[in-house]
């Protein structure tokens, strides 16, 4: 990967952007593409729309969609002593909280902040059984209590205090890959037709909000827009590692290439015409089964307005909602091509019907 491909995507991922408040990763996303796209604009949502115009108004038009929101939390309350209770923003696990670093995002800029519970020689070994559940753990700021209620308000939301680095051989580590990677995907993706002259297809880079809490911004994206495909560039469960059964969650191997999802929320024709292009570039793809709804940006664009042809491309990503999601950059840049040819390839003859 290209050193200012990864600066963008380590500043993207590591801009404080928890469900709800998305404006650091919506200004790392709107600065990279003020240059590439004819237009970009901040929907009344938060979600940023940088459209490449096409040449034809005929061919179909496309949507990729990268959700720009992260997991986090929520001060609930600050206690007499100064120490603040929390609550979750999107699915986050109890069980991972404990010890972490945190950022405090105040009206006056973040406060470090450590969580804490008791200590394992304090805890009866009965509750040593049992995930502390989040409404027995606590964030310690070191500040007096007189302080903190003066700076610490009711509603300020919380990040975890971990950024993006390389890891093994080819791997990245970070909190928030989930997705502000596929939003990374989606503008790479129109920088790349921006470069071979743009498509005959008006194409968006969608980075969506509040995805975590109910696909929101995919919903009025999908809406406002009103493209004719909408594709949802996200992350998947990969299963290579201890302890998942692939008789229940499939295979999908991180650095084996992107995951295409395959089920009623996916276009046939869509779906086709990505796995066409990746044998043509002879990059390799995975399938993921989605029997139901995929709990993506998908979900709400298939129903938009009269319906759109909607597709579900991933990457495999260990450990999600966690600070340690791993992900690979060779499977990013192969999403990237594979996206980039599908686009190109839409012409007014185009056939996504069903």
């Amino acid at each position: 990967m290209k050193e200012a491909d990864f600066t963008f995507l380590k500043e993207l991922v590591e801009a404080p952007s928890p469900t709800g408040w998305e404006m650091p990763a919506a200004a790392v996303l709107r600065a990279r593409l003020e240059g590439v796209a004819d237009e970009v604009v901040t929907d009344q949502l938060g979600s940023v729309h940088a459209l490449l115009r096409g040449r034809d108004a005929q061919a179909p038009s496309v949507a990729l969609a990268g959700h720009i929101d992260e997991v986090g939390l929520i001060v609930t309350y600050v206690t007499p002593e100064g120490f603040l209770s929390f609550k979750s923003l999107g699915g986050v696990d109890a069980a991972i909280l404990p010890g972490l670093r945190v950022d405090i995002h105040t009206d006056e800029g973040p406060l470090l902040g450590v969580i804490g519970r008791k200590p394992i020689h304090l805890i009866d070994a009965d509750e040593r059984k049992v995930v502390t559940p989040l409404e027995k753990l606590f964030i310690d700021i070191g500040l007096p209590a007189d302080v903190v209620k003066r700076r610490v308000r009711v509603g300020d939301p919380i990040t975890v205090h971990t950024g993006l680095e390389s890891l093994g051989e080819g791997l990245v580590v970070s909190r928030a890959l989930d997705d502000k990677m596929g939003a990374w995907i989606a503008a790479r993706v129109l920088e790349e037709l921006k470069a071979a002259g743009g498509a005959k297809s008006d194409c968006w880079c969608v980075g969506s909000v509040q995805e975590e809490i109910g696909m929101r911004g995919g919903a009025t994206s999908a809406y406002a827009l009103d493209p004719d495909i909408f594709i949802a560039v996200e992350v998947c469960h990969a299963t290579d590692y201890p302890d998942i059964d692939k008789r229940d969650h499939g295979e999908q191997v991180v650095g084996k290439g992107p995951v295409f999802g395959r089920g009623p929320n996916i276009n046939h024709a869509v779906l086709a015409r990505l796995e066409q292009e990746a044998h043509e570039l002879e990059l390799n793809y995975q399938l993921e089964v989605e029997p139901r709804a995929t709990g993506t940006d998908a979900n709400p664009a298939q129903l938009a307005r009269g319906g759109k042809a909607t597709a579900l491309v991933s990457i495999a990503d260990r450990y999600m909602h966690t600070p340690t999601e791993v992900v690979s950059l060779a499977d990013m840049e192969s999403c990237v091509q594979i996206l980039t040819q599908f686009i190109l390839g839409l012409d007014a003859d185009t056939d996504l019907s069903v």
